[in-house]
Order: C-alpha cells, then sequence, then structure tokens
C-alpha cells in the first residue's frame, strides 16, 4: 500500500511525543500528535485525553530511567489506507543499542491529520 503523506506525518509526530524530555516539552508534542479528546488504549493503559496521554507516556519513560539514551524509534514502514495506520516500533538504549522493549500499533487519524486513537501491541518487554 501506499503510505499517504498525513500518515507519515502522523506517526513522525507520534514519535515526537514518545522521545520528548521534560514535562512542558512531552505536553506540547501530545497536542501537536493527538486530537483533543484523542485515546492510547494498549495492554497496559487506557487513557484519552493530552493530559492521559502525556502521564502514560512519562511513565513509561521513568520505568527505563535506568538505562541511558532510550529512545522509541520506528522499525519498519508505515502501513495505511484511508484515516488508519500501523507501524511497528522498539525502545533502543542509545548506549548499547539494546532494545527491550518492541511493539506495534495501530492509529487512527481525526480529519486534521492529528491522531484520534493508537490501540497498542507489546510484541516484547523485560522479564518483570
Amino acid at each position: 500500500m501506499s503510505v499517504i503523506p498525513v500518515h507519515e506525518t502522523a506517526v513522525a509526530r507520534y514519535f515526537e511525543a514518545w522521545n520528548a524530555e521534560g514535562a512542558d516539552a512531552r505536553a506540547e508534542a501530545v497536542a501537536a500528535a493527538w486530537s483533543e479528546g484523542g485515546s492510547y488504549t494498549d495492554p497496559l493503559a487506557d487513557v484519552a485525553g493530552h493530559e492521559g496521554i502525556a502521564a502514560v507516556i512519562a511513565a513509561a519513560r521513568e520505568q527505563f530511567e535506568h538505562l541511558p539514551g532510550v529512545a522509541f524509534r520506528q522499525t519498519g514502514t508505515v502501513d495505511a489506507h484511508h484515516d488508519i495506520a500501523r507501524f511497528t516500533w522498539e525502545l533502543v538504549s542509545t548506549a548499547d543499542g539494546s532494545a527491550p522493549v518492541a511493539g506495534s500499533d495501530v492509529i487512527s487519524l481525526a480529519e486534521d491529520g492529528r491522531i484520534r486513537t493508537v490501540h497498542g501491541f507489546l510484541d516484547r518487554i523485560p522479564a518483570a
């Protein structure tokens, strides 16, 4: 499938939000990526609204703050049609290249090109 630029832009903004450092930058990035009332659902979270989404991102990043320089990055290409896109990702330590977490997400877009919903799947997580 060919990807419409709006999908690639939405996915890029998604990763900007997940990689934003600090509460203010994260809040700004979440607002740029998600529509008002947008939602995020994965096996560990089910939230709506910018504040809830920013809190989930902050909590996820805090779980891995013991790893130096972690970043979420897209793996593979975006597959999209209509207002829906799917993509894979991993959380990578920039210090050693390890990727302890990986997953895939399906997003739907609002008319303004921001994310309306995220349905996330965790494909690899560290043992508890």
